[in-house]
């Protein structure tokens, strides 16, 4: 059986979401967290979570990578009681009787989502579709060709003859829709 885990390549994550869930956290979509709020009117943090995070459940804590690997029922058992518990006592939910098969679902979400190698990253992008509805697509990020394991995030190389670099960049703004006229 294969399961999600949260992976964190680099300390971006303490950044883009006001929560980053710990390493190696089990994960699920977490899209439910947004269940009652508009996500259109989002921003910063909470609509970086929306857009591109999982949640992994021990932390309730976002991650933007999470890494495929094996798990065992009793691995399985435990997320599923974990989530339940984590649905009583930070979602609302009535009791653990009721959270239960809300916890299931994601799970079997999650065992879906599991189709690829052990070890593969996934991504998600979270949109709103025509309808009003959610849209989650999920993307697989795959080693170079010769790579054995996962490294950094980012790299950087130095290059001659560049233009000179802008004092002004914030990312934080690059993460901004542009606006609409």
């Amino acid at each position: 059986m294969k399961l999600l885990r949260t992976i964190a390549l680099d300390p971006s994550d303490t950044f883009v979401f006001d929560a980053a869930a710990e390493p190696g956290d089990w994960a699920v979509s977490g899209a439910f967290r947004f269940y009652d709020r508009d996500p259109a009117v989002l921003t910063g943090k909470d609509r970086a979570a929306f857009r591109s995070g999982f949640l992994g459940v021990q932390s309730w804590g976002w991650s933007t990578l999470v890494q495929i690997v094996h798990a065992t029922e009793a691995d399985r058992r435990a997320l599923v009681e974990n989530l339940a518990q984590q649905l009583v006592d930070k979602f609302g939910a009535p009791d653990l009787a009721t959270a239960l098969p809300a916890a299931e679902e994601e799970v079997a979400f999650v065992e879906s989502l599991c189709t690829h190698p052990i070890s593969s990253l996934i991504a998600v992008h979270r949109a709103i579709g025509d309808d009003g509805d959610v849209r989650e697509s999920f993307r697989r990020l795959q080693l170079k060709e010769g790579q054995d394991r996962h490294s950094k995030a980012f790299s950087f190389m130095e290059v001659e003859d560049d233009a000179e670099p802008d004092q002004n960049l914030n990312l934080a703004d690059m993460t901004l829709e542009p606006r609409r006229r």
